[in-house]
């Protein structure tokens, strides 16, 4: 009997872990600051007690959701046809420029984030709060806030992408890579919200086939995803030592992200159903983070096993959505996890108008 290949099942246990803690972190943090109220005006100078972060009402709907699988296959293919008949060099040292800049951004972001919870929301909030306001007369065009760690760990987001870009190497190191990557799952899924259950379907559903087609019918997939050397994917070394002898084990960060905001939406509707308190019970949020687990433990189980690509979406959709539908039915609350809509505009509790549940919904209408 074989035995087992150690290095290999801690790349995947690392990958694994990769992909679970930044869904988690990304639900998280796509959590309303606090509840808003509709037809609540903004105020030239806000309260000093109001949070720096803004929940975006704009939201994903059905009708986006389809568009995404036609919107991939497109820039897919397209990504494929120039690397086939012009070289993927150039086109690495474009996205990496890219992706350098964004990093930025994004790393700032995330690193920001993780030093709020890291010293706590009531700590977080002694810190001075530095604004630039620019006013045309009354109104106000541009207002930036931030508090003191926030503009002290600028420098810092810096480095990641200073040295993927000026890497001397044939390919970019692993971890710098990783840590760009993981930033942008993070904050994609913070911050790409879909408004409700039946738009998630959707959008798992649609990418389902997606991937189905581009993985198993052609060689499209596969030839991108390891022809690119840019951080739109998560790298684990296959060795308990970390050596890169035998390569990487890698995951895309569409297969992060688009489960994960649907993740992200259940943990949402959890906190919509503890009308916005803080400590709330996240039966669903749990539930379907633990189906996106189990839905990639077996798709690099059949990967490991059949020596072959896999697409994620596979295993990871069904899993996803048969789980929302499966607590929905034990709980006897499928109907009203169904209907309701996340449109970030919940009331305060008391209000009378709207608790973030589907009747509380009905009721302000």
């Amino acid at each position: 009997m074989t035995s087992p290949d150690w290095d290999l099942i801690s790349s995947y246990a690392g990958l694994l872990c990769l992909a679970s803690i930044s869904i988690y972190a990304g639900a998280h943090g796509s959590l309303p600051a606090k509840p808003k109220r509709k037809g609540t005006n903004k105020s030239v100078v806000q309260d000093d007690d109001e949070d720096d972060d803004e929940d975006v009402p704009d939201r994903l709907s059905s009708s986006d959701a389809w568009l995404f699988p036609v919107a991939g296959s497109v820039a897919l293919f397209g990504m494929y046809g120039i690397m086939k008949y012009f070289g993927k060099e150039w086109i690495n040292w474009i996205l990496a420029w890219y992706f350098s800049i964004a990093g930025v951004g994004s790393v700032w972001k995330s690193a920001a984030s993780l030093t709020r919870f890291a010293v706590g929301e009531e700590r977080w909030k002694k810190f001075d709060r530095n604004r630039v306001l620019v006013l045309k007369g009354p109104r106000e065009l541009v207002s930036v806030s931030l508090r003191t760690p926030t503009i002290a760990l600028f420098p810092l987001a810096l480095i990641p992408s200073v040295l993927f870009n000026t890497s001397a190497t044939s390919r970019k190191s692993a971890l710098i890579t990783d840590i760009l990557a993981l930033s942008f799952s993070h904050n994609a899924i913070c911050l790409l919200k879909i408004d409700s259950f039946k738009t998630g379907c959707i959008l798992l559903s649609g990418l389902f086939f997606y991937d189905i087609y581009w993985v198993f019918g052609t060689d499209v997939m596969v030839t991108v995803a390891t022809s690119l050397d840019v951080p739109i994917k998560l790298l684990w070394p296959k060795s308990l030592t970390f050596a890169s002898e035998r390569g990487y084990t890698l995951l895309g960060l569409g297969d992060i992200v688009i489960p994960g905001t649907f993740v992200a939406l259940a943990l949402r509707y959890d906190y919509a159903r503890g009308e916005g308190k803080g400590t709330f019970r996240k039966r669903y949020f749990y539930a379907t983070l633990a189906a996106y687990i189990t839905g990639l433990v077996t798709t690099m189980t059949v990967m490991h096993v059949f020596g072959q690509a896999q697409p994620a979406l596979l295993y990871l959709s069904p899993a996803c959505i048969l789980t929302l539908f499966g607590v929905g039915i034990v709980r006897g609350e499928l109907g009203d996890v169904w209907k309701w809509i996340d449109d970030g505009l919940m009331e305060t509790p008391g209000s009378g108008e709207y608790d973030g549940s589907a009747e509380g919904r009905r009721k302000s209408e």
